[in-house]
C-alpha cells in the first residue's frame, strides 16, 4: 500500500481519496435533501392556497446541481491541508458559485413577483404588456449587473472606477431623458396604484370622458363630445382626477322656488310632498328636504337624496320622474313655481324705486 502514501501536490493519495469520498457523500446528501424537501413542501403546497410555499419550492428546485457540487468540494477541501494560494482559490470559487446561485434565486423572486403580484394588478392590453416587458427587462438587468459586479470584485478587479463611470453615465442619460422617465414612472404608478383603469369615466380639470388607453408615456381619454384628449402621465397625476366609475351611489341636491304669494297652508305641503315623491322612486334613499331661504324672487326649498346606482342615465331618469310628478302635484294644489321677477313702485313726483 505504498502507493497510498505517495504525495500529489504535497498531499497523500489517502487524503485525496478521503476528500473525494467526503465530496461524494456531501453531494449525495445535499441532492437527497433537495429532492426530499422539494417533494414534501410541494405536497404541502398543493393543499394550501398561499403562494409563499410555492415560492420556497421553486427556490429549492432552482438550486443548481453545480452549486451543490461546489459546496461539496469546499467541504471536502476542509479535510485537506492546502497551500494558502490554493485555499484562497477554493474560497473564491465558492463565493462566485454562491453569487451566481443567489442571482438565480433572485431571478426566481422577480419572476414570482411578476406572476403573483404585478400581473394581478395590471389589466390586459398592449400598453400594459409593454409595461410588463419594460419592468421585466429593467429588473433583470439590474439584478445581473449587480451579480456581475460582485463576480468581478471577487476576481480581484477594481470595480470602483467602473461603478463611478456607470454612475456618471447613468446621471447623464437620466438628465437627457428625464421627461420620458418621469412619464414612465408615472405610468407605473397608475398601473400599480390604479387611480383609474381603462373604461373608467373620469373628469380631469375641465375635461371629462372615458379612459381608452394607458400607455408608457400618455393616457388617452375619449371625451363626451367625441374627440380624444391625450394627457402625459406626469401631468395627469399632478391633476385632480374625479373617477365616477368608483362611485357607489350618487348624491343629488336640487332646489325649487315657489312664489311669495303662496299661502302658508300650501307652503307647508311642499316638504312632505317632496319626501313622498322621492321615496316612491325605486333605488333611491331620501336624505332631507328643507325650506332653505327667502330668495330674491322665490321661496327656496332644497332637497337631497341618493341614487343607489352610479349610472348617470338612471339618475337622470329618476330626476325626470321627480320633476314631472312635482309639476303635476303643484298643478293639483295651485302652487306656482317662481321665476325671476322685479316689481317697480312708482311714487308720484318721486323717483322710481326698484324692488
Amino acid at each position: 500500500m505504498d502507493i497510498l502514501n505517495k504525495t500529489v501536490f504535497q498531499i497523500t493519495i489517502t487524503d485525496w481519496l478521503t476528500a473525494f469520498l467526503v465530496a461524494a457523500a456531501a453531494f449525495a446528501a445535499l441532492s437527497l435533501l433537495k429532492k426530499f424537501t422539494a417533494k414534501k413542501l410541494g405536497a404541502f403546497a398543493a393543499t394550501t392556497e398561499t403562494q409563499l410555499t410555492d415560492l420556497v419550492v421553486s427556490l429549492i428546485r432552482g438550486t443548481k446541481p453545480f452549486s451543490l457540487l461546489m459546496v461539496s468540494l469546499f467541504v471536502s477541501a476542509l479535510t485537506l491541508t492546502l497551500p494558502q494560494k490554493a485555499d484562497l482559490i477554493v474560497q473564491k470559487v465558492l463565493i462566485l458559485t454562491l453569487v451566481v446561485q443567489g442571482a438565480l434565486w433572485s431571478n426566481h423572486l422577480v419572476t414570482f413577483w411578476f406572476d403573483q403580484v404585478l400581473n394581478k394588478r395590471i389589466e390586459e392590453g398592449s400598453a400594459n404588456a409593454s409595461m410588463r416587458s419594460v419592468l421585466d427587462f429593467v429588473s433583470r438587468l439590474v439584478l445581473w449587473s449587480v451579480a456581475l459586479l460582485l463576480v468581478l470584485d471577487n476576481l480581484g478587479f477594481n470595480i470602483t472606477t467602473l461603478i463611478a463611470g456607470l454612475g456618471v453615465g447613468g446621471i447623464a442619460i437620466a438628465l437627457a431623458v428625464q421627461n420620458v422617465l418621469a412619464d414612465l414612472f408615472a405610468s407605473l404608478s397608475i398601473i400599480l396604484d390604479k387611480p383609474f383603469v381603462v373604461g373608467d369615466f373620469v373628469i380631469v380639470d375641465n375635461y371629462l370622458g372615458t379612459v381608452k388607453h394607458i400607455g408608457l408615456k400618455t393616457t388617452r381619454i375619449q371625451s363626451l363630445s367625441g374627440e380624444e384628449v391625450i394627457f402625459s402621465n406626469t401631468d395627469l397625476l399632478k391633476s385632480r382626477i374625479r373617477n365616477y366609475k368608483r362611485m357607489n351611489e350618487r348624491r343629488v341636491v336640487f332646489t325649487i322656488g315657489v312664489t311669495y304669494e303662496t299661502p302658508f297652508e300650501k307652503l307647508a305641503l311642499i316638504k312632505p310632498m317632496l319626501r313622498q315623491i322621492i321615496e316612491s322612486q325605486p333605488g333611491v334613499r331620501f336624505d332631507r328636504a328643507h325650506f332653505r331661504e327667502y330668495g330674491d324672487s322665490a321661496l327656496v326649498f332644497e332637497t337631497v337624496y341618493f341614487v343607489l346606482d352610479p349610472d348617470y342615465n338612471k339618475y337622470m331618469d329618476i330626476q325626470e320622474t321627480i320633476n314631472t310628478e312635482l309639476f303635476r302635484r303643484f298643478a293639483e294644489n295651485n302652487i306656482d313655481f317662481a321665476y325671476p321677477t322685479r316689481t317697480l313702485i312708482i311714487k308720484p313726483n318721486g323717483p322710481v324705486a326698484p324692488r
